[in-house]
């Protein structure tokens, strides 16, 4: 039966919760593409999608998504993989985040991988927001932690969005998907193993936030 296993992990009650969870997420590539994929399959299907971004050949390694759909819009290609996303084709800026309305998401989930809207989306609703750093050049899932930004290290990416926060003046508590690993290469090299399991902490993460707040 479908979602049985679902229903015996959470329960009936919470499950059916899960269907009026409404969420965005901004970056649909090797972290979100697995994010959502992960979130759409336990029963939350009321999610928004934005990206940019058409499959490239090099996407073949680490995006869901990507196979057989060569240099197709992403957001439209994963429209038709998860019927009920709303999907949005679009450059994530500064400008887009201060026009678009967030108020009716639960959660913003973060997987853009471009410093200025990344830094100006966590100014402005960083209560709301679960945000990942950089899963490229590394080979260990194992390292991938959830913690303050403020005691993150070893990741060169998450580094220049702290910097430019401090720079902006923002020292409020917020909590970021990292890895401690080191990374392996100076170019964006990936691997599947990781940036999938960025996506997964991702939805593990959203799920975790959401169990907490149905208890409210």
């Amino acid at each position: 039966m479908k979602y049985d296993r679902t229903k015996k992990l959470f329960g009936d009650d919470v499950f059916e919760k899960f269907k009026d969870v409404k969420l965005i997420l901004l970056g649909v590539g090797g972290v979100g593409s697995f994010a959502l994929d992960a979130l759409y399959n336990t029963g939350i299907k009321n999610i928004t999608i934005v990206d940019f971004d058409t499959y490239e050949e090099s996407n073949l390694n680490r995006q869901m998504g990507s196979i057989g759909n060569i240099g197709r819009i992403k957001v439209e290609a994963l429209k038709e993989k998860y019927p009920e996303v709303t999907p949005i084709h679009l450059k994530i800026t500064p400008e887009w985040i201060d026009n678009f309305d967030f108020s009716s998401y639960d959660y913003i989930l973060d997987a853009i991988d471009d410093v200025k809207p990344k830094v100006h989306l966590i100014k402005k609703h960083f209560t709301k927001i679960i945000s990942t750093s950089g899963g490229a050049k590394r080979i260990d899932p194992s390292k991938i932690e959830y913690i303050s930004i403020w005691d993150t290290y070893n990741d060169p990416f998450i580094k220049k969005i702290r910097t430019e926060l401090k720079a902006q003046g923002f020292k409020k508590k917020f909590k970021v998907i990292f890895s401690s690993e080191l990374p392996m290469c100076l170019e964006k090299g990936s691997f599947e193993g990781v940036t999938g399991s960025f996506g997964l902490m991702m939805a593990s993460v959203t799920i975790q936030k959401l169990l907490a707040k149905f208890q409210k």
